[in-house]
């Protein structure tokens, strides 16, 4: 049986920013909450909060580099946090890892993009 994810949205600290809670493995077999989560955020930002993501197959990779795309074509961002070192290696060992705006924290992620710019 295939384990579930499951994906909070919750508001970030503007009306610019979105998070999306995620828990729960990012595989080939639940794909479908992940994509449906991401196409309805709106907001210019997202973040993407891993801390409770285990793993993710290569089915969950590439569906996070075509939503990285298709973000940034758009003209907006896409910024993870809270990633585990399992799924950071599997970044390093793909080189996608540069694609990805990461921080350490849902908290340090809101932070960061709520002040970038501002100096």
């Amino acid at each position: 049986m295939a384990e579930a994810l499951v994906v909070d949205r919750f508001s970030g600290e503007t009306p610019e920013q979105g998070v999306l809670c995620l828990r729960g493995p990012l595989t080939a077999s639940n794909l479908s909450s992940f994509q449906s989560a991401v196409q309805r955020e709106a907001s210019p930002t997202v973040i993407l909060d891993f801390t409770d993501v285990p793993y993710i197959d290569s089915a969950g990779l590439g569906t996070l580099v075509t939503t990285y795309v298709t973000r940034h074509k758009s003209g907006r961002q896409m910024a993870l946090s809270g990633v585990n070192e399992r799924v950071l290696r599997l970044f390093e060992i793909t080189n996608v890892e540069p694609l990805f705006l990461i921080f350490p924290t849902l908290a340090d992620a809101v932070e960061g993009l709520t002040h970038a710019g501002q100096a």
